[in-house]
């Protein structure tokens, strides 16, 4: 795999005029339910039934599995209190949180040529062959920051099978569904509730620190807080890791305007991703210059070395 730049971008004329669009609140939220139907039709056109999945777990108890991963003293981020991915509450909803990982295999399905349902399976897979490839430790701890339902820490759990897992999020609903997820695999994780860039986690505490498909969904500022957040986490010569899409590939550059209009419906903080220069915030943040590695046509790890 061959090493990229990650330096910023400028959205160019085309994304400022889907902007214009999209402040029109009626256009914005007729082009998100679009975006929300093509993704279930999608998953069910591959095999996943994501209307039957959400029947299933809504027979469950969540209300008791909510009161045991909730911090009622947590304060939300502004930046959260938005609508994502077509819910108007966004993450903090059971909706949400039951349809999240239908939605991942829907997303991750056109990657490749016929990937269909293997898709998503297949691109966290080459996210870990990187890491495999790269990362000269073998972790003892791991934190999964924006561990959402468990998906990236059940993987991250499979390839480390001797650490301990730690996931974070900020969306209880998530860590509910994450919780009873691992009660089923019969899995030991710590899940916590918190903000990705205020974890209250000890220092020096991780040997590896993964975010996978986090920050696309961020603001500038508080990406940069969690790359130092990170760096407080970390032994020395520990490792932070993030998967995510890559605006430098041709997959992306070459996205048809109707559908990335329906992708930025969808996540209100994409242009602020699309110029962040990762590699410079995070040395910034105390880590050594940054490897980055395309791991799918439209996706790129980024590795970092905490400083020693």
């Amino acid at each position: 795999m061959t090493a990229i730049t990650t330096k910023a971008t400028t959205p160019g004329l085309a994304s400022r005029a889907i902007d214009r669009l999209l402040s029109i609140k009626p256009l914005a939220n007729w082009i998100k339910q679009q975006a929300r139907n093509m993704m279930i039709r999608r998953a069910e056109k591959i095999g996943v039934p994501w209307r039957q999945n959400v029947q299933t777990l809504r027979s469950q108890d969540w209300e008791s599995e909510l009161k045991k991963v909730e911090n009622k003293q947590l304060t939300y981020p502004e930046y959260y209190l938005t609508s994502f991915h077509a819910y108007d509450r966004g993450n903090l909803s059971w909706q949400a949180a039951m349809e999240v990982e239908s939605a991942a295999y829907a997303v991750h399905a056109k990657i490749w040529p016929e990937a269909g349902a293997k898709g998503d399976p297949k691109l966290r897979q080459t996210y870990h062959d990187v890491l495999a490839e790269q990362i000269s430790i073998q972790p003892e701890n791991i934190l999964d920051l924006g561990c959402s339902v468990g998906m990236s820490t059940f993987a991250l759990q499979n390839l480390y099978p001797q650490a301990k897992m730690t996931g974070v999020d900020l969306s209880p609903y998530f860590l509910a569904v994450a919780q009873y997820n691992s009660r089923q695999r019969n899995t030991d994780i710590n899940w916590v509730h918190a903000a990705a860039e205020s974890t209250g986690l000890p220092d020096a505490s991780f040997d590896l620190v993964s975010a996978c498909l986090m920050f696309h969904e961020l603001p500038q500022l508080p990406s940069k807080e969690i790359f130092a957040e990170a760096r407080r986490l970390l032994r020395p010569g520990g490792y932070f890791t993030i998967m995510d899409m890559n605006p430098k590939s041709e997959a992306f550059k070459k996205i048809k305007p109707i559908f990335f209009t329906l992708l930025k419906s969808t996540e209100p903080y994409l242009n602020e991703y699309l110029t962040l220069d990762v590699e410079q915030s995070l040395i910034e943040a105390g880590f050594e210059q940054p490897i980055v590695i395309p791991n799918s046509p439209r996706h790129r790890t980024v590795i970092a070395k905490a400083l020693g």
